[in-house]
Formats: C-alpha cells, structure tokens, sequence
C-alpha cells in the first residue's frame, strides 16, 4: 500500500476522542466498516458520505486488516 493511503487514516486525541479517522473529515474508520458489514456498496457508502473518496474507503479497510494482522 502506497505511503498516501496509509496516511489517510490518523487518530488524534484532539479529534473525535482519538478514534481513527479519515484525514480531513470527521468520518471514523468503523463508520465505514460497518457500511461494508451492513451490505452496502462503495457508492452507497461516497452518496452517504461525500467528503470521502474510494482511495479513503480502501485505506479504511486496510487500516482493519492490518488491525486483525492480515496486512
């Protein structure tokens, strides 16, 4: 995974509590995942929450895996 997405995903005590989020929204990591476990689609996901993009949906779930050791 390229430097730029492993970037996208910062937690800060300052910001939301230091939950990991989306760098430059206020968009959790786990709001994203729990899209994808509810079955919804990458679009659906970008039409619910624009200041994302699919690059931060991808850092997202690589951020999770690397969290359950996969990556």
């Amino acid at each position: 995974m390229c430097d730029e997405l492993k970037n996208t995903v910062i937690s800060d005590p300052e910001t939301m509590g230091g939950v990991p989020i989306i760098r430059g929204t206020r968009v959790p990591v786990y709001v994203i995942i729990e899209n994808i476990e509810a079955g919804h689609t990458v679009e659906d996901i970008l039409k619910d929450y624009p200041t994302l993009t699919e690059e931060s949906i991808r850092a997202a779930l690589h951020y999770a895996a690397e969290l359950c050791g996969a990556a």
